[in-house]
């Protein structure tokens, strides 16, 4: 049985994450989408915006779902693959939109935590949306704002036909997450083959983007950021492995997202690791072949000691 793709919506309020969601479902795809939604308040007011091209709506208005204590989000994710086996329903991806005040982190979880929920969705990528207009003000007052960008797979510019292309902005959403393309979006309107498919929880080899390699080293302005670390010798995976169990015991809670490609010793081919915060998985990918061996690691968390993590690194070398 093929499992249901799954988008996660972020971003913070009025990011236009409703606008996006409106175009996914109106947009020419062939997919059949099923949406669930967070909003505060006993009223659903969204659900009247988006229109009705969704297969199933369901809206969750019993607080926010990263933090709700009712397992609302997982009933409403077991009540839609009971609606798809009986026949009453029938939908191939799912597209969640967060409210602006929602942690991804535990909602992420929530697809690696319970074993039916494992086996019939695949969680494809998280979309944070970042307002160019008041991002800056927004993350310099809410490390949860940094948050929402740092969990992204994509990011998605919004409002620049007001604000104008930033490149500070861009910069700075550069040194919170290193591994998610920046992509502009108007009114909702984006290329959904840019959206869907990404594969952003499956271990694969696109670590970081292809572009120039440099540090990103945390400023004044973010409690978030990333730490790419490369090794340009092998590296044994017992001493691979307690160095990133002393990291998940000692920072778990201030990891967001991590990810790696190893060159482990006396290995023909390449170990791929990925986790969120205390999940994490590893598997083993194709052979080096004809390519130089290296590692590359980036770490995206908040004020996570980098220099530190750098030099447990370094220690590995013989």
């Amino acid at each position: 049985m093929t499992p249901i793709a799954v988008t996660l919506i972020t971003g913070f309020l009025g990011a236009g994450k409703t606008t996006l969601l409106r175009h996914m479902l109106n947009a020419e795809h062939g997919y059949k989408i099923a949406v669930i939604e967070n909003e505060f308040g006993e009223a659903a007011v969204d659900d009247q915006l988006i229109g009705d091209r969704a297969t199933q709506i369901k809206t969750l208005t019993n607080g926010c779902i990263c933090c709700s204590r009712s397992n609302e989000l997982e009933n409403a994710l077991l009540d839609l693959l009971d609606g798809l086996d009986k026949g009453a329903i029938d939908f191939d991806r799912l597209v969640i939109e967060c409210t602006g005040m929602a942690d991804p982190g535990p909602i992420i979880q929530t697809f690696f935590s319970h074993e039916t929920l494992c086996e019939r969705y695949l969680l494809d990528g998280v979309i944070a949306l970042v307002d160019a207009v008041h991002a800056d003000a927004q993350m310099n007052q809410f490390t949860l704002a940094q948050s929402q960008v740092g969990y992204a797979d994509r990011i998605l510019l919004t409002k620049t036909d007001v604000a104008g292309e930033s490149q500070p902005l861009r910069a700075r959403l550069a040194r919170i997450n290193a591994r998610a393309p920046v992509y502009t979006v108007t009114h909702g309107d984006i290329d959904l083959a840019l959206l869907f498919n990404t594969n952003g929880f499956m271990l694969e080899e696109s670590v970081v983007n292809a572009g120039p390699r440099f540090r990103f080293i945390a400023d004044g302005q973010n409690d978030i950021a990333s730490i790419v670390v490369e090794l340009d010798y092998p590296v044994a995976i017992d001493e691979v492995s307690r160095v990133m169990e002393n990291l998940l015991l000692e920072f778990a809670d201030r990891l967001l997202r991590y990810k790696g490609m190893l060159w482990i010793d006396g290995e023909p081919n390449r170990l791929l690791f990925q986790g969120v915060q205390r999940l994490y998985s590893a598997d083993w990918d194709r052979p080096w072949g004809d390519e130089t061996p290296h590692s590359t690691l980036v770490f995206i968390g908040i004020q996570l000691p980098e220099e530190a993590i750098r030099a447990a690194f370094a220690g590995l070398k013989k």
